[in-house]
């Protein structure tokens, strides 16, 4: 299930021992890596190979694209509990609760890609507008001298 799927806006009151207590490990379904801005066909084609694999999108936000792998975390329980919340790591104790999926207000994505043929076409798009400001650029570079 993705993080847009999953995200539900409320104004719960979080608990100062544990904030995700009840939550059912909503962020802990999957994981994006933030990725570099593709410039190339080729760094394009290497995103619509993601987004072939199960459970992968990719969404922009600010500005910086990110890769989303829709997996769980082994050490969530069936029902949804951290089995080791005392020991979790580093980057869950870093993690907000007051802007998680249950608690925030929501993602207002710039981009969001689910199948390959979407970043294909943006891609298409987005290499063919580079090509014209280049093209723009020589033109009037030659015009100027």
């Amino acid at each position: 299930m993705s993080r847009s799927a999953i995200r539900a806006s409320s104004t719960r009151k979080l608990s100062a021992k544990n904030p995700c207590a009840g939550c059912g490990g909503q962020c802990c379904q999957y994981f994006a890596l933030n990725i570099d801005k593709p410039e190339t066909p080729g760094e394009f084609e290497n995103l619509r190979w993601y987004l072939l694999h199960k459970d992968c999108e990719i969404w922009v936000e600010n500005g910086d694209w990110y890769l989303q792998v829709n997996r769980p975390c082994k050490a969530v329980s069936r029902d949804g509990v951290c089995t080791i919340y005392e020991d979790r790591p580093t980057i869950c104790r870093r993690y907000k609760a007051d802007g998680c999926d249950r608690n925030g207000d929501g993602y207002e994505y710039e981009q969001h890609f689910r199948e390959p043929e979407q970043i294909a076409e943006y891609a298409r798009q987005e290499l063919a507008r580079k090509r014209r400001l280049r093209r723009r650029a020589t033109t009037n570079g030659r015009r100027k001298k």
